[in-house]
């Protein structure tokens, strides 16, 4: 599938017990005790040196061997997995051989089967050495998909502008973005699309979002006081009656007391408002969390509080809740580090998070935010010298109203979002490996392992037990570059709960592979191979995804 899936859709706030058809007492409007909702939290190798005071941990310098890569190589977003639990995937920017001009404005076309077209184009402004304009649009489409052609077709339009403003002690950035993402449910049966009284039309789903930030942010590393302050409002509109306007502000700060000893603090304010049909939902959240630093060669200890406040006005909810926050890391030799710790959060879900987890929502979908009650966790990550680096993490956490995706009914092509109300409990493990070989070789291996101890639900629905991914780049002469990435997830149940049948998915298995070769100064070729195994899988029940498929084109820079 080379369309990430983004959409809206709708939660049906059934509780678990209600699908089995198990007896209880009528739920009462507000009231979400059998519902529940899931975050997972993931942990990045972050060794070298931060460069804000407020991000800093000891560590040495890195070396030229240690230097991250600059290169873009994807196109396509894997709709495999879920956001929140999907390790990241290499994302540099189109590379340069280092004796040609340095270009920073390029158009890009491409195509492929399913009747697949790419178009991109980027343009940068920047004649002054403080201030600089840059603005993106792309647009990729696949007019054939994996079912009944057109009724899964499906296409992906997004439209960037970057203002930015550097001065001596501080830089400005306004950003103006729009996203257009179309698609069909097309997970219905063969017999439903044969009746009379199917109308392809009635599968269509569209979602506009459009979004405005404005930032700040200190630029001066003498400074004592170093801060970042971003505030910006989305709004998302589907093609039906579903919206939602999501005002969100974030500020981050510290003092430096002494050279090792830091206060913090970090906040935020989410002003919310979704509607659908006639219901009209102001949710808002407050968050400050104000910690103590202190880092020494040996040693770095955080420790602080997080205070959250929740309301909803038509849950009829206004909860506020602190949570410790502690976590130390110890550097016994070497770039080696052992770190432990325990925090808690009241984690938002909104409309736009949910579609970006799953598309295929049904309508009216009920938001809930999850309460992590806590989170302990330890591990060790470091590097290992000749290139390599690792990270291992065990985390023991502890949610109310832990998330589940599963098809509704009688209409099984929608999903709804089931919460498990009761005290869900989620033990992760988690690895990583990553190699680097200068700016030549970059490949990096993750695994994570899921097991999830729920109360009140029957299995965690739509949620891989195993998820896995391994990310390659390589430079041959800085004129090809290759990048090839392998994606595997397994454990993953759904139930039709109109024949209450269960359903465990088979393991995924997504190989792809992307070349990029320059044949000028500035014109280059590409190919990019997706899904090589040519798997039909299911992420979701009942929706196949694109099998073996390809893009091809050609970018001009200038």
């Amino acid at each position: 599938m080379i369309v990430r899936p983004l959409l809206t859709l709708t939660l049906l706030s059934l509780s678990a017990t209600v699908f089995a058809q198990q007896p209880k007492r009528p739920v009462k409007e507000g009231e979400v005790d059998n519902q529940e909702i899931t975050v997972e939290k993931s942990r990045k190798i972050e060794l070298p040196p931060a460069n804000r005071i407020f991000n800093k941990i000891p560590s040495s310098k890195p070396s030229a061997e240690q230097r991250k890569l600059t290169y873009e190589f994807e196109d396509r977003k894997l709709t495999v997995g879920d956001p929140r639990i999907t390790p990241g995937i290499l994302a540099p920017t189109l590379g340069q051989a280092d004796d040609t001009p340095a270009y920073t404005n390029y158009v890009k076309l491409g195509a492929g089967n399913y009747s697949s077209f790419l178009g991109e184009g980027f343009f940068g402004i920047n004649n002054q050495s403080n201030l600089a304009l840059e603005g993106s649009a792309r647009h990729l489409s696949s007019a054939l998909g994996p079912v009944d052609g057109k009724n899964s077709a499906q296409s992906d339009t997004r439209i960037r502008v970057t203002g930015k403003y550097l001065a001596e002690a501080f830089k400005l950035q306004a950003d103006l973005g729009y996203d257009r993402n179309a698609y069909n449910f097309y997970g219905y049966s063969r017999e439903y699309a044969a009746q009379p009284s199917f109308n392809a039309d009635l599968i269509k789903q569209r979602l506009n979002t459009v979004n405005f930030k404005l930032g700040i942010e200190n630029t001066n590393s003498d400074n004592a006081i170093d801060y970042s302050l971003r505030t910006g409002i989305t709004s998302l509109k589907d093609r039906f009656n579903a919206s939602e306007t999501d005002w969100g502000t974030n500020l981050n700060a510290s003092v430096g007391i002494s050279d090792n000893f830091f206060a913090l603090l970090a906040a935020d304010a989410f002003v919310t408002q979704r509607s659908d049909g006639s219901m009209v939902d102001n949710r808002n959240l407050f968050r400050v969390k104000p910690t103590f630093k202190y880092t020494s060669p040996m040693f770095t200890v955080t420790a602080g509080i997080n205070a959250v406040n929740q309301t909803d006005q038509r849950q009829g909810i206004n909860d506020t809740r602190a949570f410790p926050v502690i976590d130390l890391d110890v550097v016994p030799f070497g770039n080696v580090h052992i770190f432990a710790g325990v925090d808690g959060d009241i984690n938002r879900n909104t409309l736009r998070s949910l579609l970006g987890e799953n598309k295929w929502l049904a309508p009216q979908v009920l938001l809930v935010n999850t309460v992590k009650s806590w989170d302990i966790y330890a591990g060790s990550k470091g590097n290992l010298g000749g290139g390599f680096s690792y990270e291992g993490k065990a985390s023991y956490a502890r949610y109310r109203n832990f998330s589940t995706f599963n098809n509704t009914f009688p209409d099984t092509t929608k999903f709804f979002v089931l919460y498990d109300g009761g005290v869900s409990n989620v033990l992760t493990f988690s690895g990583q490996l990553g190699y680097a070989q200068k700016d030549k070789f970059r490949s990096t291996l993750k695994a994570d392992y899921f097991n999830y101890s729920l109360d009140r639900l029957e299995a965690a629905w739509g949620r891989p037990q195993v998820a896995a991914t391994w990310s390659n780049s390589y430079i041959l002469n800085k004129k090809l570059f290759v990048t090839a990435d392998l994606y595997f997830y397994q454990g993953i149940k759904n139930k039709n709960f109109t024949s209450g049948a269960v359903y465990t998915l088979k393991p995924i298995y997504d190989a792809n592979l992307k070349i990029d070769y320059f044949l000028g100064k500035q014109i280059s070729a590409f190919v990019a191979l997706n899904n090589i195994f040519g798997q039909n899988y299911e992420r979701y029940l009942y929706y196949q995804t694109q099998g073996l498929n390809f893009l091809g084109g050609i970018s001009y820079s200038f």
